[in-house]
């Protein structure tokens, strides 16, 4: 956003949270005027094809990290970039941004970086070893798995956008924990079916989100509260998808629970809780109103009703 750019070139980014307050001068623009040595690829998947298509003449045999959440950006740049340049990272870090120029760094997390689309090679061991410096990089040989874990685990990032409320508001209310687990339910259901091979993720392992497949839905609606809570330390934690909303942009809805709802098409299962959320949030997109949970329960009743 140009107004972002303009606050960082006036002032520095601004940056608080758990590690500490600080002003980093960098320099800001929006599209490269250089060749870069490595491209950190940071925008929304709904913007990736036109940042790398307005950035293409600077890209030429660039190393190009993909860091969007959901499962579509490696194909989406390796429609206008050859596949070896391309690496993915699953980012496992919680930060705010709503204010141009300003970061609320919540919790710095780890990255997990791996070739999308061949094996593990010297250019991805480099690449992390460089990311390593700032932020705690491993490598992954099922890059697909891990991004595909992550969505699973991140399908409740659309309670707070329905809501207006963060991560822990929601969770402390019963009906809104147990659609969290719905959300993730389906998901499960979904790869499954698709035969996709989760990866464990730092903090997040398979095991984890396999319990809540099975445990009784009211324990794992408790656990899935505590973890939110936890989050909270350095500030509300809200997900991308309602500061999204709270900056006046268009969320990437389509890209994480719209992604559950797209395979669960092609595959014959059914999903719908996470079909009547992206509905939601596009509802929330277009009219500015949030809902309360009593509102959410309602529309997805009456939904079901319907059908």
């Amino acid at each position: 956003m140009s107004s972002h750019v303009d606050a960082i070139s006036r002032n520095g980014l601004y940056v608080d949270g758990c590690r500490g307050e600080f002003t980093v001068q960098v320099k800001a623009a929006e599209r490269l005027d250089s060749r870069p040595d490595l491209v950190l690829l940071t925008v929304k998947t709904q913007d990736v094809t036109a940042a790398v298509r307005d950035n293409s003449a600077c890209l030429t045999d660039v190393p190009l990290v993909t860091l969007q959440n959901g499962v579509r950006s490696d194909e989406l740049v390796a429609e206008l970039l050859p596949q070896p340049q391309i690496l993915s990272a699953v980012v496992l870090m919680a930060a705010t941004y709503l204010t141009a120029g300003r970061v609320t760094l919540l919790d710095e997390g780890a990255l997990v970086i791996g070739r999308p689309f061949g094996p593990r090679d010297a250019q991805v061991d480099r690449v992390a070893s460089i990311l390593n410096e700032a932020v705690p990089t491993r490598v992954s040989t099922n890059i697909r798995g891990a991004h595909w874990l992550k969505l699973i685990a991140n399908l409740n990032n659309a309670l707070p956008a329905l809501t207006n409320k963060s991560a822990s508001q929601v969770s402390a209310d019963p009906f809104l924990r147990h659609l969290a687990v719905g959300l993730m339910r389906e998901g499960l259901r979904v790869t499954d079916r698709a035969g996709v091979r989760l990866e464990s993720l730092p903090g997040a392992p398979v095991t984890l989100l396999r319990l809540f497949a099975w445990l009784p839905e009211g324990l794992t609606a408790l656990l899935a509260a505590g973890m939110a809570r936890r989050m909270d330390t350095h500030g509300s934690l809200l997900g991308s998808t309602l500061q999204s909303l709270r900056r006046g942009r268009p969320t990437e809805i389509e890209y994480l629970n719209g992604e559950v709802v797209r395979l669960g098409q092609r595959l014959g299962v059914p999903t719908p809780l996470n079909a009547h959320v992206v509905e939601l949030v596009h509802q929330v997109e277009q009219t500015g109103k949030f809902f309360s949970a009593d509102d959410i329960r309602h529309e997805i009743r009456e939904t079901e009703g319907s059908t």
